[in-house]
């Protein structure tokens, strides 16, 4: 696993040090969050921000994205990721970090500790909808897989009012007894600088409702 780790990676410094940099692009943000739910899942029990920064060009996008609980929240995550396009396919190699599990130790790529967790993922986009799965390959043992679809609703989209669904289920983790299950279902709603989700979690048998503004 952890030479398919290293040859995947390794194709990714490549493609991105020979990518022509026609329209480069850096960009920046923060998120503010009533909650940080991730595929189904209470991350940080707290109200969050959420600073990303990223460079772009006409193939690749790399970038560090964190997400920090406002007050004693459980979990901060400082993430980084590089990502490739090809027309509607893209594919995702994401390092998810979690600093306050071990402070100081970032090195450490130990495949039992959980510090950091690996994966990679592969989208597509069909028209207006998408689909995208994704595997975890190193910091957890179960390699837990995840796999979403979501599409417009546009009977309820009205002016710069857009609302989508998307569901999504996986293994490990990401479910209460580690097999595969639908995990989040939730509609989704965007307005301007504004966005919001109403999540149900049929595995875990509860709901959230989230609010964030765009920075």
């Amino acid at each position: 696993m952890r030479k398919y780790l290293r040859t995947i990676l390794a194709g990714a410094l490549v493609a991105l040090a020979t990518s022509v940099p026609a329209s480069a692009e850096v960009g920046l943000g923060t998120d503010l969050v009533s909650r940080y739910v991730w595929r189904g899942s209470d991350l940080g029990n707290a109200a969050s921000v959420q600073p990303w920064i990223s460079y772009s060009n006409d193939v690749v996008e790399v970038g560090a994205w964190s997400s920090w609980a406002i007050d004693d929240g459980a979990a901060n995550e400082n993430d980084l990721y590089v990502s490739f396009g090809a027309g509607p396919v893209g594919i995702t190699v994401t390092d998810y970090y979690l600093p306050t599990a071990s402070p100081g130790d970032f090195f450490n790529y130990s495949d039992d500790d959980g510090i950091h967790i690996i994966e990679i993922s592969a989208g597509i986009e069909l028209g207006a909808a998408s689909v995208m799965g994704a595997i975890n390959l190193l910091g957890d043992g179960d390699d837990s897989f995840w796999v979403e679809a979501s599409v417009p609703l546009e009977m309820l989209s009205s002016g710069d009012t857009v609302v989508g669904l998307t569901v999504g289920g996986g293994n490990g983790f990401y479910t209460t007894d580690t097999d595969p299950m639908v995990a989040s279902v939730s509609l989704d709603v965007s307005k301007d600088d504004w966005f919001g989700s109403y999540i149900l979690n049929p595995d875990a048998e509860i709901t959230f409702l989230v609010i964030g503004k765009s920075f």
